[in-house]
């Protein structure tokens, strides 16, 4: 376990494997925290470097006051880098995490060496549809939404298939700190990484779950079109595919590393 203190705030920090690693970072999405890829890390390959964080306001992370935007989202993530001193970065984002991938491959080229984007997309929901929740979860809190959030996270029958592991996904959404979650949900109201996007030259690689409610498959592809990635669809998965299926998510993620 590390701690960082960046702009004020002390981040949570896991990194494993060797020093002289490959790196892979991990950037989780909205109301999960690192342990959101507990399922898919043994299933990559030996040798890698592995680091994952909590983003402001989620996880073991310092909750300050929101809004937060991208930029401060990504600026905590090049911090992150920068205090390891982690270069040839290989960062997969998620959802939120996928926006700050985008975010810190346009501002901080020089920290990257290749860009995974999952379920996510350079522009996701409006602002109107992220200011309701955020009025929603700071009036009455995340619990009162988790159900809707969770419909979403899963493909159809996988909380009857999987109740314990349902369970602590709920347990996880619902116990992080409302103002933590709604200061994210700010970040990405705020966010239209379109151009910027376009503008990356680093190799691309997007996914994304075929069941997925909250960034559907036509909105990931439209992404990866943007920036000339290319683009994996994975069945029987919804919003968290390296969750429910992370033997197919390791095995793309597998063969992009060996080709970057």
């Amino acid at each position: 376990m590390h701690a960082l203190t960046h702009d004020g705030v002390t981040l949570h920090i896991l990194d494993q494997g060797p020093r002289d690693g490959r790196v892979v970072m991990f950037g989780n999405s909205l109301g999960s925290d690192l342990r959101l890829w507990e399922a898919l890390i043994p299933h990559l390959p030996e040798g890698l470097r592995l680091i994952r964080f909590d983003k402001r306001g989620h996880g073991l992370s310092d909750c300050p006051p929101g809004p937060y935007s991208i930029e401060d989202l990504s600026g905590d993530a090049a911090a992150i880098c920068d205090a390891l001193g982690l270069r040839d970065v290989t960062f997969i984002g998620l959802s939120i995490g996928g926006l700050i991938g985008q975010s810190l491959a346009a501002r901080r080229p020089d920290l990257l060496r290749a860009l995974v984007l999952m379920d996510t997309a350079a522009k996701i929901g409006t602002p109107e549809m992220w200011n309701e929740r955020i009025a929603n979860v700071r009036r009455d809190g995340i619990a009162s939404i988790s159900d809707a959030i969770l419909a979403r996270w899963f493909a159809p029958g996988f909380a009857e298939s999987h109740p314990a592991e349902f369970t602590l996904c709920r347990n996880m959404l619902e116990r992080g700190p409302d103002e933590g979650y709604a200061g994210c949900c700010a970040a990405i109201a705020g966010a239209d990484q379109t151009e910027a996007t376009r503008a990356l030259t680093l190799p691309v690689m997007a996914m994304t779950g075929a069941d997925d409610a909250s960034t559907p498959p036509d909105l990931v592809r439209a992404t990866a079109e943007l920036c000339g990635a290319e683009f994996h669809e994975i069945a029987k998965a919804g919003h968290l595919p390296c969750y429910e299926q992370p033997e197919a998510v390791a095995a793309l993620l597998k063969d992009f590393l060996d080709r970057t």
